[in-house]
């Protein structure tokens, strides 16, 4: 493996496995963010708290560090962003500080997505709004959205990443799979809906 892509994905990983969701609620004094509702580290479970502010900051430095990853990594290497896209997703759900257990990486995700083809990984924000105003449930606009980002990916142009969405939509169904098994059952939470305190984690 050459040095570069090597310094890359384990930077990239590094950044990626950042549990934002659990430094912002600590460090506002609500505790262990694995501990409430599903116990995800992800803004959704976040949003559980009651506190909108901090799960909308969670969303964004979640999505950020997807970003930022492929932005540093176009920068110095150029050709390198779909990798350290990958990696920083891959540290997201599988971080070492958190034994490898995470979050489910869709904010990580779509912010690789947007800015390696922003309009590719616009029409997959547009698409997970549409499917959580429609039907209330982030999980399935999860699911929906980045099972189209191949599709959207080859509509504008970028095919050179459909090998990268493809690995992004394998991996949130992946970390969604019980989800999907409470969608079947119709006993998935729905946004903004408050589940038991006391629920063991679903990660």
């Amino acid at each position: 493996m050459d040095f570069p892509l090597l310094i890359i994905l384990i930077s990239s990983y590094l950044l990626g496995s950042i549990p934002f969701g659990i430094v912002v609620t600590r460090l506002c004094g609500l505790g262990d963010i694995r501990q409430i509702g599903s116990g995800n580290i992800g803004a959704t479970n976040v949003l559980r708290t009651g506190r909108k502010g901090l799960a909308a900051l969670t969303l964004l430095l979640d999505g950020g560090k997807g970003a930022a990853a492929v932005l540093i990594a176009e920068k110095l290497y150029p050709g390198l962003g779909a990798c350290a896209g990958l990696a920083a997703l891959l540290g997201h759900i599988f971080p070492v500080w958190l034994k490898f257990k995470g979050g489910k990486g869709v904010a990580t995700a779509i912010g690789v997505l947007t800015a390696l083809a922003w309009p590719s990984g616009l029409a997959v924000m547009l698409t997970w709004l549409l499917m959580a105003f429609l039907f209330r449930y982030s999980s399935l606009a999860a699911l929906v959205s980045l099972g189209l980002s191949t599709p959207y990916a080859y509509l504008f142009g970028h095919a050179d990443i459909a090998w990268l969405t493809a690995t992004i939509s394998v991996l949130i169904f992946f970390t969604h799979r019980t989800n999907i098994q409470r969608l079947r059952n119709h006993t998935e939470t729905k946004i903004g809906k408050k589940k038991n305190l006391t629920e063991p984690s679903v990660l």
